[in-house]
């Protein structure tokens, strides 16, 4: 059996999960490649970086001006398509197809001639829509019959220009629903019932949530409070790979405006702008360098709060709840799947004012079992989820 992973990073949280699955696969002594199109260089013969960089910068150029991401990247997926044919796969698996790095027209043409199976992880809506990648902060429903006139065309992958996203929606639908085998794989009950009722539901539709490493995300010792003078306070934390205005950032400057000096909050993935503009009473920082940092942060944390309006799962939930932090989540597209009546709050989106006085229930009565909270995060032991992966793949040969 032959598997060939393709996305868009080989980190980063999608590609941490690609990049754990293909160890998984070399453990059990089957043939795995992963393939991506942007980040650090290939270091043996069953990773492929496409290397494309100028190609990646005109992708992104051309769909600024067109709206046409995923149809770029010919040379890349040519010199990719010619690899894939001394491989000659079993299976095929797909990420994230969005990054300017791939033509998914040539892509799936490929699959199709070839009668290549294919699993498929949907991290996020992009594969059935003509445009966006997230739609319910808009409460969007065109991508059910026929995306057009896009609310969203300013967002990622952004246009200035043209809304090509009904031309998009139809030859996506066309490329997807041309491959004869394909399981797609959601990372949760919430985007399953999308893809359900979206031109995917004629698929096979599984739902896998995403796992993470419960050997390292655990109650970890740091000198964090001492280093900050947080002695004596109570922690608030929040964590994003990117702040954009999804993941709440606005949320987390009113919540600053009313919480009291004996509470500290702290943010970690901030851009050096928004490092500048945030309240002095928010301790702003920039993505950790290292896992083990960011463990540190959610071990001394008092409370975790996700203040995301839009998540497919919600990772950092699990991760803070690993290291015994009770979370607040909104009740916002999937991240209510993940939190239990013994591990947090789900709170209706932007009520900051409910929010804090669930912060002051949390932190004052001590209300939540840490033991309770981290057993339920080692529901999602990595292990358990890429052996499901690896069942999938038997179950298809």
């Amino acid at each position: 059996m032959k598997i060939v992973q393709i996305n868009t990073f080989p980190n980063k949280s999608t590609g941490n999960i690609m990049m754990n699955i293909h160890k998984k696969l070399i453990e059990n002594n089957i043939e795995s490649y992963v393939v991506w199109g942007r980040g650090k260089k290939a270091k043996d013969n069953t990773e492929i970086y496409m290397n494309d960089k100028l190609g990646v910068y005109l992708h992104g150029l051309y769909t600024r001006i067109t709206d046409k991401a995923g149809f770029a990247s010919k040379r890349a997926t040519k010199k990719l398509l010619q690899k894939l044919d001394v491989i000659r796969p079993d299976i095929i698996h797909l990420h994230n197809l969005h990054g300017y790095y791939i033509n998914i027209e040539m892509l799936f043409n490929y699959i199709k001639r070839n009668n290549i199976k294919v699993v498929w992880t949907l991290h996020d809506c992009w594969a059935f829509t003509g445009h966006c990648a997230y739609f319910d902060m808009v409460n969007c429903e065109k991508w059910k019959s026929e995306c057009r006139n896009c609310e969203l065309k300013n967002t990622y992958p952004k246009t200035s220009i043209i809304d090509n996203s009904s031309s998009n929606y139809y030859n996506k639908k066309k490329l997807f629903n041309n491959v004869e085998d394909m399981q797609i794989i959601s990372v949760s009950k919430w985007l399953e019932n999308k893809i359900k009722s979206s031109f995917l539901e004629k698929h096979k539709i599984l739902t896998i949530q995403n796992g993470i490493d419960i050997n390292v995300f655990k109650p970890t010792e740091s000198v964090i409070r001492e280093t900050y003078n947080l002695q004596g306070k109570k922690v608030i934390l929040g964590v994003a790979s990117e702040w954009t205005k999804r993941k709440g950032l606005e949320d987390f400057i009113k919540l600053s405006q009313i919480i009291t000096d004996e509470y500290q909050i702290i943010l970690i993935g901030l851009n050096k702008k928004q490092i500048k503009q945030v309240p002095n009473n928010i301790i702003p920082l920039e993505r950790m360098k290292s896992i083990e940092e960011l463990v540190e942060y959610y071990s001394i944390a008092d409370v975790y709060f996700n203040a995301s309006v839009e998540e497919t799962f919600g990772m950092t939930t699990i991760e803070a709840m690993a290291c015994k932090t009770p979370v607040i989540v909104y009740n916002a597209t999937a991240l209510p799947e993940v939190v239990t009546e013994d591990t947090g709050f789900v709170i209706e989106p932007h009520n900051i004012e409910k929010v804090w006085k669930k912060i002051e229930l949390i932190c004052e009565n001590k209300i939540f079992n840490k033991k309770n909270i981290r057993k339920n995060a080692e529901k999602y032991n990595k292990e358990e989820v890429f052996e499901k992966y690896i069942n999938v793949y038997k179950s298809m040969i």
